[in-house]
């Protein structure tokens, strides 16, 4: 608990109902509950957390710190930190990520990769279902 960075505030939300169409940059944090078709994309300057809900869509690549998906995602995805997998997430196309936790019933449809620096092993975390 005392060793967790302090993750990004949630400034920005798109709304359930919302349809975008075009890219998107944001800055700290933004969850998407609507659609985009477009790409999603984290200032590099801080560090960032995206988070796609379950009744989310987005058609395009995704790329930011800290991403958790339990929607649709259809576009490569770039997790420069940490990629989480909820159980209704679905991506379609590749992934690259520093770490992964993925819950069961998760789908990926392509390729993960690890973002490797030198020769370390990427961290993976396998999520138990808590039934």
């Amino acid at each position: 608990m005392f060793n967790k960075k302090k993750q990004p505030a949630i400034k920005s939300l798109i709304a359930e109902g919302s349809r975008i169409s075009g890219n998107i940059t944001f800055t700290d944090g933004l969850r998407i509950d609507g659609e985009i078709h477009g790409d999603v994309l984290a200032n590099d300057e801080h560090p960032s957390l995206l988070v796609i809900s379950d009744s989310a869509q987005v058609h395009g690549s995704v790329t930011a710190d800290h991403i958790i998906v339990n929607g649709l995602v259809k576009g490569p995805l770039y997790a420069q930190h940490m990629l989480e997998l909820q159980p209704k997430a679905r991506i379609e196309g590749d992934v690259q990520y520093a770490a992964l936790e993925m819950h069961q019933g998760a789908l990926i449809t392509g390729q993960l990769r690890p973002l490797l620096e030198g020769e370390v092993k990427p961290t993976l975390k396998l999520a138990a279902n808590n039934l």
